[in-house]
């Protein structure tokens, strides 16, 4: 497939331990996934790519004759053909993958089957043929308050999605008809296509558009489904999400996506989490923002004042002489972190409120504290030098 350097493809040098070796293909499968770059031609070639890399360098006996003669050393290896990801020597992705996305991929067998030829590519052409055409997705954006994130929440969604026909059971045939063999694959479920090269006969195996991959024609479509068997139904799900989650995170709930024709397995639900703008706080990672402003009079003389957090109202104590700017910080009361221990904390920044009204009387009584040394920075002489007298009418 790939003729660029397999150290360069997966950003490793060419001593690479074994650890930061699966570390980095681990990265790039995530990233390029088709599971999450549906449609996407170029994440999907990046992703095969990768995986060919971490193929042969994960393997010690591959590797060395990587090392020794490039890629013409790779012709005719198990699972490196030349011609494109043939049948076996994937067990070392196949490993990864299936601790990435678990096991089955979402409906049996490896994830990695769904996009590279050899054993999965059949236990696909098996699936299409004892069932019908499968589901799409559905993806959804799940809009969440910090309140209900720092807790965690159970949310109850509608969806209006296609579920199976409950006249015929998913299977688009009316009752007691039956289906034909499909007279294009035989009853395969798949095409054949030969062709010819220099390099050898390839052979092309593609699902059968006229019975979508089933190997079946219905005799009688079902009515109320039109023969897709599947209708389109309104159904309440509940969403479990953990606390800690952020804006962009996003949870899959196998088989809760539409309904397959006739009797097709379900696709998948995605659940995006939104994080909805507060008021009073903003979040950063796990800690949480609150801008508190207090009186001129409290930040002299000290005071205890009550601030909101995600828990409820709690009393700090502001310490005489607190300056503008000035930072206190509410150990664990941040948000929960995703799937682990601890909390983050919640951060106060203080400010420091200067009125722009003030009475005669006010006016006046500022005046006889402006002579007082104590309330300017530094030393005495700072206002002994008659500055002070030349602007203080111009603001009082």
């Amino acid at each position: 497939m790939s003729k660029r350097d397999y150290y360069e493809i997966l950003s490793v040098s060419k001593d690479v331990a074994t650890a930061d070796l699966k570390s980095s293909y681990r990265k790039l499968a995530m990233k390029y996934h088709p599971d999450k770059n549906q449609g996407d031609a170029s994440a999907e070639e990046k992703f095969k790519e990768a995986s060919e890399a971490y193929e042969v360098l994960s393997d010690a006996d591959k590797r060395a004759r990587y090392d020794r003669f490039g890629h013409e050393g790779m012709r005719g290896a198990a699972g490196n053909g030349g011609g494109g990801f043939g049948g076996g020597g994937f067990s070392n992705v196949e490993d990864i993958l299936s601790e990435m996305f678990g096991s089955g991929g979402g409906q049996g067998g490896s994830p990695f089957d769904s996009f590279f030829g050899g054993g999965g590519q059949q236990s696909n052409r098996q699936r299409r043929r004892s069932s019908g055409e499968a589901g799409a997705d559905i993806k959804i954006r799940l809009q969440l308050t910090l309140e209900e994130i720092a807790l965690g929440v159970t949310k109850t969604i509608k969806l209006n999605k296609f579920d199976s026909c409950s006249s015929c059971s998913g299977t688009g045939a009316e009752a007691g008809s039956g289906h034909n063999t499909c007279p294009t694959c035989g009853g395969q479920g798949e095409v054949r296509q030969v062709s010819r090269s220099l390099f050898g006969q390839f052979v092309n195996i593609t699902a059968c558009t006229n019975c979508g991959g089933s190997g079946k024609i219905i005799k009688n479509k079902c009515t109320p489904c039109s023969g897709s068997g599947r209708v389109k139904k309104e159904e309440e799900i509940k969403v479990e999400i953990p606390a800690g989650v952020e804006d962009g995170n996003y949870l899959s709930m196998r088989g809760k996506g539409n309904a397959g024709k006739r009797g097709g397995p379900f696709g998948d639900l995605v659940v995006v989490m939104e994080a909805i703008e507060h008021e009073l706080f903003e979040r950063e990672e796990n800690n949480i923002i609150y801008r508190h402003t207090i009186s001129f009079p409290d930040a002299v003389l000290g005071c205890e004042t009550e601030i909101p957090t995600l828990y409820g109202s709690q009393n700090i104590k502001i310490e005489a002489g607190t300056q503008p700017g000035s930072i206190i910080t509410l150990s664990g009361k941040g948000l929960p972190r995703l799937n682990q221990y601890g909390k983050g904390d919640q951060v106060i920044l203080l400010n420091v409120f200067v009125p722009t009204k003030m009475s005669s009387d006010e006016k006046q009584k500022l005046k006889i504290l402006a002579g007082h040394d104590n309330f300017y920075p530094g030393e005495k002489k700072t206002h002994k030098s008659g500055f002070f007298e030349k602007v203080k009418d111009t603001f009082f």
